[in-house]
């Protein structure tokens, strides 16, 4: 037995994405649903980056789901960078004028979910077997099961925002596919835990004991990282062993010592930087980790995905609004654009602060170099601070 629905456009994910672009749309009149494959406890429970740039606290407020983010977000006016014991602030506020926002991407998911009935924003959850069809028609679909009975949703477009494993990318024929990858041979081994950050701003360290990262999701709540080869394994690492770790990295630098604390989570997250250029194909849009990944380094996830949204939501808003296809047309160009400048950074702070297992001494004298001259040039200083803060749209 077949279920039939129609709705103007069938969002797959409810991750971020896909929440933020469903508001967008409902704000604007626009009929859409979206589907998500697992149950809202489990999409809750992925833990995530936490540094907003202003392009996700403005499409926040816009919404007027900014509240929480208001009450417990961090306002944060720098970041610092460390090789060995020294501490080099970057200013981002002194340099841009702006600030990022500290709130935690779990948090954010929180709000847009809770937020989602009264804006009349339908969410299919535990939908399996989720298939697209006749992309390349003027009347696209998805098929999916839920409790055991096979809908159809018709849609005038998708967007597919089911991230990195989900199924929208994968229905795009190989033929169309450009796509472009670079895997790193190492992961990010961390915590998260209860416990005072041990300094008040974010610290990206590369110490002769490798990469390591001090950040926080408040004042009472701290997320660290290491650099750990891709053979390490979570059970190789008991907390006591990655607190004293920590402690190595960190005390030398930090304005307080690391404080220890019981794991609320623990995980190993390989690297990679990831473009999916084909972000259209017909009726199909991607938008989010379903079309980039890049390293954690420099925070872009989240905000990458916060602009390719805005920018989907208005080509889609001026297409239903006067049947204006010119920003549909431009979307995958215009989302590129932003989206490899992110690849960019992300990928070039990578390269700044960790230790490849293939470099040598001359690698390492090009990082030392590189720090020493950032350390005192206002002018690259003033680089790093606009593509932390976000490039403009």
């Amino acid at each position: 037995m077949t279920a039939p629905g129609k709705t103007g456009v069938a969002i797959i994910g409810s991750g971020p994405s896909g929440l933020l672009l469903g508001h967008l749309l409902r704000a604007a009149g626009i009929e859409c649903v979206i589907i998500e494959r697992q149950a809202p406890d489990y999409v809750l429970g992925r833990i995530r980056a936490g540094v907003l740039e202003t392009v996700t606290t403005d499409l926040l407020r816009q919404l007027g789901i900014d509240q929480r983010m208001n009450a417990e977000g961090l306002i944060e006016d720098g970041f610092n960078l460390a090789d060995g014991e020294q501490l080099i602030r970057i200013d981002i506020r002194k340099l841009t004028g702006k600030h990022v926002t500290v709130y935690g991407q779990t948090e954010v998911t929180r709000d847009l979910m809770e937020a989602a009935p009264a804006r009349g924003l339908e969410i299919v959850c535990e939908a399996k077997d989720v298939a697209l069809h006749d992309l390349e028609s003027d009347a696209p679909s998805v098929t999916y099961l839920k409790d055991g009975v096979e809908h159809r949703l018709h849609a005038e477009f998708i967007a597919g925002c089911d991230g990195f494993h989900g199924a929208s990318r994968k229905s795009i024929p190989a033929a169309k596919v450009r796509e472009f990858e670079r895997v790193y041979p190492f992961g990010w081994l961390g915590i998260l835990a209860d416990v005072p950050p041990c300094h008040s701003e974010l610290i990206y360290s590369n110490s002769d004991r490798g990469f390591a990262l001090a950040s926080m999701r408040s004042s009472t709540r701290s997320r660290y990282y290491i650099q750990v080869p891709l053979t390490e394994r979570i059970e190789d690492w008991p907390e006591e062993r990655l607190w004293d770790e920590l402690a190595l990295r960190f005390d030398p630098i930090s304005q307080h010592k690391v404080v220890r604390g019981p794991a609320l989570e623990m995980s190993i997250a390989p690297l990679r930087s990831y473009v999916f250029e084909t972000m259209r194909h017909g009726r199909l849009f991607l938008a989010g980790d379903a079309a980039h990944i890049v390293p954690p380094t420099g925070a872009k996830g989240l905000n990458l995905a916060a602009s390719d949204v805005l920018y989907l939501s208005e080509a889609l808003i001026a297409h239903f609004a006067s049947a204006d296809e010119h920003a549909l047309l431009a979307y995958e160009k215009r989302a590129l654009a932003r989206i490899w400048k992110a690849e960019r950074f992300s990928w070039s702070l990578t390269k700044l602060m960790h230790r490849f297992p293939e470099d040598g001494a001359f690698e390492r004298r090009m990082q030392i170099a590189e720090l020493d001259y950032l350390a005192g040039s206002t002018a690259m200083q003033t680089a790093i601070a606009e593509n932390y803060v976000g490039l403009p749209l």
